[in-house]
């Protein structure tokens, strides 16, 4: 019945055992005040090797583009070194993971930048609130990113690019997506830059593209790939025509040669950013020939029949990994998933409950 997501699959270099693949899930269990990874979640990732690829949590590349608390770095040669615990426990169990980049742009809070203003491709305020030590704060003006900006940060992406291949990771993926940096300069209504960043499509995608070159650069096009969530808005990035938009990013993407595309893609009943907007992975699979990756909301049939569509080539699981680290032996069964219990607080809070404490299908039968 499923057997098709039980199929190899190839991503550039990177060899896949299964297509259902472990989507980016930020947890909140890194070592405050530096972001430094842990054995508890080299242990939690160890539990779900079973994924075709994992693809970690966001991970930011710099000082200036992590604002989430415990929420893992990979800056410093501390959190590079704490990394390799991480990757060894899932490659010792036969597993495959990939590093997600990440910078939040002006979804950073002064808080965590000794009070300076976070930076976006524009200066503009995301709405709402975000969360700090401290509790909830709403969200302050970023400052437009110079040309120095710019370049300093697209070297803060190769750096972390480099220190995921010293910590032993199989490849990266970029985050375009969700309203972060990439995805403010995607997006007409967070970027008003004049200049060759801003103004038509394919001069927003400038700085994706040149953030991709950089990490190339040091991985090669084999083992980079990108998020994007060409849907709707998100954290308060919109666009008025994201079919030019994100054509304009798959051609980029397609140029480059990538290794693989995920698209975030939640549907008119999605428990995350619910969204009626047409979906434009199909406009998108016309234009970008490796493979495609699609993540929100499936549930094993809805994989198995966009798969045999040829919709997309795997799906990320997002929730359903938390609960079930042997997501794919339960489908293969046939058997029902755990839900998420204390919702959503485990899955931010510190410790074991509800990040590395929910037992597989045969520790479950055992007990």
């Amino acid at each position: 019945m499923h057997d098709v997501l039980f199929q190899p699959l190839k991503l550039g270099a990177i060899e896949a055992k299964n297509r259902i693949f472990m989507a980016p899930l930020t947890r909140g269990r890194a070592a405050d005040p530096v972001f430094v990874p842990n054995d508890l979640m080299a242990t939690y990732y160890r539990q779900r090797a079973s994924a075709g690829l994992i693809l970690t949590e966001a991970t930011g590349i710099s000082v200036e583009g992590l604002g989430w608390p415990s929420a893992p770095g990979i800056w410093s040669d501390e959190q590079t070194e704490a990394w390799k615990a991480t990757t060894q426990a899932v490659h010792a169990e036969g597993g495959t993971i990939i590093l997600q980049l990440w910078h939040m742009g002006r979804l950073v809070h002064p808080y965590f930048l000794n009070g300076e203003f976070p930076v976006s491709a524009s200066a503009t305020k995301a709405p709402g609130h975000t969360h700090t030590p401290e509790g909830r704060k709403d969200y302050e003006p970023a400052r437009e990113m110079t040309k120095e900006d710019i370049a300093r940060t697209i070297g803060d992406y190769k750096r972390a690019a480099q220190n995921a291949k010293a910590a032993g990771f199989d490849g990266v993926q970029l985050h375009g997506a969700n309203g972060y940096l990439v995805d403010q300069f995607l997006r007409d209504n967070s970027n008003f830059r004049t200049d060759e960043y801003g103004g038509s499509a394919e001069n927003r995608t400038r700085f994706m593209r040149e953030v991709l070159e950089a990490i190339i650069d040091v991985w090669g096009t084999d083992r980079v790939g990108i998020r994007l969530s060409p849907n709707g808005d998100s954290q308060g990035c919109d666009d008025s025509d994201p079919a030019t938009t994100f054509s304009a990013a798959a051609k980029v993407i397609e140029e480059l040669g990538l290794a693989f595309l995920e698209l975030r893609e939640p549907g008119p009943d999605g428990t995350f950013g619910q969204t009626d907007v047409p979906k434009q992975s199909p406009m998108i699979r016309d234009i970008y020939s490796g493979p495609l990756i699609l993540n929100s909301d499936y549930d094993a049939q809805a994989a198995v029949n966009d798969i045999e569509a040829g919709l997309c080539d795997a799906v990320t699981f997002g929730r359903p990994f938390i609960s079930n680290p042997d997501l794919p032996a339960r489908i293969s069964k046939g058997a029902e998933w755990a839900p998420n219990r204390d919702v959503p607080k485990s899955w931010y809070f510190p410790g074991e409950a509800g990040y590395t404490d929910y037992p597989t299908l045969e520790e479950a039968a055992a007990s």
